[in-house]
């Protein structure tokens, strides 16, 4: 590992070694007038490739920074009505000043073509035609194959390998973050171009102040006010009958804003989660969550596959948004936000399970379920982002009544399980930014309350074989009565607050900012369990689930004040900013019903530093590196039984100490973009250790699979390494993008299982390659492949080596205008061993396109082959198991879809 670190700075720092080139100066014409918007390019002798380039300001001033191994380098200018001019120059740092002679040009023809990729200062611009194809319709459809940005599964974008912090429609920030449904629906013939904001700092009074390392995405329209959407109507022949509409119009105007969603279907399409925020701006806007119950009591869950969501999912889904933006002001500094929505969902889950473990003894089960999901969310955000001043305020309910549904067989018994789990939740932020002569000043206050109720019932309750530990030495089970019923009941009241002030001063790119804080947390748990156990054989145990051993009341409470100084630097080719915390933390745990009381003190300090340069115009360096402390929450810290799963009970002793966690935390990154030959690739690298200082210790029967969770007073570690390159390029002759990647994951923790401590070692290895063509009028297509290679080591030596071989293919065929033909192939493969399985789905669809109208009529067969269940093996580094899983999947199916925009 040392080696790896030593070779990845040596070539860090070689890199920025040769980076130390930099030409700059003035561009003046003949009358010594300063020419704006001439291309300053620094070249090789003899070689059509450019180094790096830069774009003169408002003063005629350019600064270019390059690197090359040649003694001598070409500097070329060029302007519009001026003549071209080239000269030699060293491989040296110098200031060079060009008078340029006027020169008319004569416009014979006029043909206006637009550059696939420009970059102008931070902001990167795709021309969104250049990468579409005939069968696009949507922005995401096309967002997928833009070179240096990605689309996650679960609507993520990345650029560079890295979340985006915003997500605009002409620089309006309607969603908030949300922006699935705008990506998914917003029609690509809308749509000019995507612009790639790299280094946005969304905060305006912020900008030239405190950096970012997070890039943003605006999508620019073609008209400043447009009316769009897009729709579907689809039904198909299945069992059941099978539906899918989707109707979500779009206004994008100068002043308002708004996007209504309404989707529905039953035919395996996750459509609920587009509303979830996937970008969070800056901290400076306050803090920003997804709201979500805390879900302490689960039913035992069927697994899911590694496949496309839709080759499994069996729903019944109904999601409901809107969202609405508008200025209340005359110079559009003050927004008002409001976001709605409402999720109702059903859906059905089924696989089964053997688990081998490491000493022969094989555990069969297999479970199916119902979850049902009824949630509904609102939101008010009052902001003002302008530069002479700052002001957002977010409040949100959300309330959920959710519930869970399972009936589980293992080794030939049958449990039916069930949670009921209704939960209420508010949140407000708070953050203003007021400027104070040259500095400025800025309060953020956060509040968050919810109320968590939850009920797991397990009948009959003999199903439950749980063990038990008796004495130091001995260990038990447990034998629930035949017929009776288990009932675990829960409730959690969860306050937490956080408030804090800083004032900040600048100067000379400098901007260092103190700040004091308060944050304070109090979590209130209270729990009981009923049920009747009975002896049975002479190893089994009879507890009285009436004593308080099965009882929880607890309250946690945490209180930090705190205090910190920010340090930021901003220039043209640095970028740094550190924050330099000191944590006063004073925790409690304190249950009168055994009379427990815990407590902790403790002043921390954690810092964090991120620096990055940028050189060469294309290369970006950066380095970063943090300590983080976390003292547990009360999930960690209850003393009474709880049965958190119908497979065992947790329990942690009340002789143990309040968790603690340190982890240590760093990385590099090296970063190259170039627009001009349209190519992109990054490489990364970080490693960490945590240290705790309590150890999970489960007791395992492996002859039922059913544990009894609890937890050690021992110091340990979980430490990681990662390596990560990605490339891609565009190849406008041949209308292709294509980019390969690569991953390496090394992960060493403690572990300790039947009285035995040990390490579990897990090395993984990704290799990807993505490819899209629309060279040809009559085909298109796409293409991504991964194979993963993923070894364990555990404590009876290698446990197995995993190698997973995943790829999808979309073909797209244009016979004849408006129509086309579609072939689409998902191939999962999952290899243990001698165990092999492999996984092929198959669709095929034909569309007819009615032009004039802009409504497209598909029939589409998917999953051809009829493939009912999926099957893999993975292994269970805690438990030293190998699993053999078969997952049902959704069948054959026959969807016919009217597809439409609005306007």
């Amino acid at each position: 590992m040392e080696k790896k670190i030593s070779l990845f700075l040596l070539i860090f720092f070689s890199i920025l070694s040769f980076a130390q080139k930099t030409v700059s100066g003035k561009i003046t014409d003949q009358d010594g007038v300063a020419i704006p918007s001439a291309s300053v390019t620094v070249e090789e002798p003899g070689k059509d490739a450019i180094l790096a380039y830069a774009i003169t300001n408002s003063k005629g001033e350019y600064k270019v920074s390059f690197t090359s191994a040649e003694p001598n380098v070409d500097l070329k200018v060029k302007a519009f009505n001026q003549r071209p001019l080239t000269k030699q120059i060293s491989n040296s740092d110098q200031t060079l000043n060009f008078n340029m002679e006027g020169e008319a040009t004569e416009i014979k023809e006029v043909q206006l073509k637009t550059k696939l990729i420009t970059a102008r200062g931070d902001t990167i611009a795709y021309d969104l035609k250049a990468f579409d194809s005939k069968s696009d319709r949507t922005l995401a459809d096309v967002m997928k194959k833009i070179p240096g940005i990605e689309v996650n599964t679960d609507g993520t974008i990345l650029y560079q390998g890295n979340a985006i912090n915003k997500f605009y429609v002409n620089g309006k920030d309607l969603m908030e973050g949300g922006y699935g449904t705008i990506n998914n629906s917003l029609p690509k013939d809308a749509v000019q171009k995507v612009e790639v904001l790299e280094n946005h700092q969304p905060v305006k009074i912020l900008q030239d102040k405190v950096p970012s390392d997070q890039a943003a995405i605006n999508i620019k329209l073609k008209n400043s006010v447009t009316m769009t959407g897009r729709g579907e109507v689809g039904t198909g022949f299945g069992d059941p009958w099978l539906w899918n509409v989707k109707l979500t119009p779009m206004f994008f105007g100068q002043k308002s804003q708004w996007v209504v969603n309404y989707k529905t279907n039953n035919m395996g399409e996750q459509v609920e989660n587009e509303g979830n925020i996937l970008a969070f701006g800056s901290g400076w806007e306050g803090r920003r969550i997804n709201a979500a119950q805390n879900d302490w009591l689960n039913v035992e869950t069927a697994s899911t596959p590694n496949t496309p969501v839709k080759r499994y999912l069996m729903n019944n889904v109904h999601y409901l948004s809107a969202n609405y933006l508008t200025n209340i002001d005359n110079k559009k500094e003050w927004e008002l936000k409001a976001n709605a929505n409402y999720t109702n969902n059903a859906v059905e889950r089924e696989d089964y399970r053997e688990t081998t473990y490491q000493n022969g003894a094989k555990v069969i089960n297999s479970t199916r379920n119902n979850f049902y999901t009824d949630k509904v969310k609102g939101e008010l955000i009052f902001t003002k982002n302008a530069k002479k001043g700052f002001f957002k305020n977010t409040t949100s309910f959300s309330q959920f009544w959710n519930g869970d549904r399972a009936v589980a067989v293992r080794e030939g018994r049958t449990g039916n399980e069930s949670v009921e789990s209704p939960t209420s939740s508010f949140q407000n932020s708070l953050s203003t930014i007021i400027p104070w002569k040259e500095k400025m000043v800025n309060f953020k206050s956060f509040i968050n309350y919810q109320d968590d109720r939850q009920t797991l019932q397990i009948s009959p309750a003999n199903y439950m074989q749980i063990p038990f530990k008796v004495s130091a030495d001995s260990i038990g089970r447990i034998n629930f009565a035949p017929g009776s019923i288990a009932e675990q009941r829960f409730r959690l009241k969860t306050l937490d607050t956080s408030h804090s002030a800083n004032i900040s001063f600048s100067t000379k790119g400098w901007t260092f900012t103190p700040q004091i804080g308060f944050d304070f947390s109090s979590d209130k748990l209270d729990t009981n369990f009923d049920g009747l156990a009975i002896p049975s054989d002479p190893g089994d145990i009879q507890p009285d689930f009436n004593t308080p051993a099965y009882e929880n009341s607890l309250r946690f409470t945490e209180i930090n004040p705190n205090a910190s100084v920010g340090v930021n630097y901003k220039s043209e080719s640095w970028s740094l900013f550190a924050n330099f915390p000191v944590n006063f933390n004073n925790i409690k745990a304190d249950d009168d019903l055994r009379g427990v009381s815990k407590s902790l003190n403790r002043t921390t300090f954690t810092p964090n530093i991120f620096a990055q340069y940028t050189f060469a115009s294309f290369w970006k360096a950066s380095v970063n590196g943090n300590i983080s402390n976390n003292f547990g929450d009360i999930q960690s810290a209850y003393a009474g039984y709880m049965l958190l799963s119908p497979t065992g009970f947790n329990v942690m002793d009340p002789k143990n100490p309040i968790p603690q966690t340190t982890t240590s935390s760093a990385g590099s990154r090296i970063e190259y973009r170039n627009p001009l030959n349209n190519l992109f690739f990054n490489v990364n690298y970080s490693l960490s250790d945590s240290k705790r200082n309590l150890l999970g210790a489960p007791i395992l029967d492996p002859t039922t699979g059913f544990t009894l969770m609890q937890y050690r007073d021992q110091e340990n570690h979980s430490k990681s390494n990662r390596l990560s390159v990605e490339v891609g390029k565009y190849f406008p002759k041949f209308k292709t993008n294509a980019s390969v990647s690569y991953g390496n994951t090394t992960s060493i923790s403690d572990a300790f299982l039947d009285d035995e401590e040990f390490k579990n070692k897990n090395n993984s290895q990704t290799y990807g390659f993505k490819l899209n063509n629309t060279y040809f009028s009559w085909m298109s297509v796409d293409y991504n492949m991964s194979f993963s290679r993923t070894k364990q080591d555990s404590r009876g030596g290698t446990l197995g080596i995993n190698k997973g071989y995943n790829h999808n293919l979309a073909l797209f065929f244009y016979p004849i205008e408006n129509h086309t033909i579609g072939f689409n192939w998902d191939q999962v493969n999952t290899t243990n061993g001698t165990n092999k399985y492999n996984n092929p789905f198959y669709d095929i669809s034909y569309q007819f396109s009615w032009a004039k109208k802009k409504v497209d009529f598909e029939i589409k067969w998917m999953n051809v082959g009829n493939r009912r269940v999926f099957e893999t093996y993975d292994l269970d580094g805690q438990f030293n198991a190998i699993r053999y899983t078969r997952i049902q999947l959704r069948p054959s199916q026959v969807m016919f879809t009217v597809k439409f925009n609005f306007k």
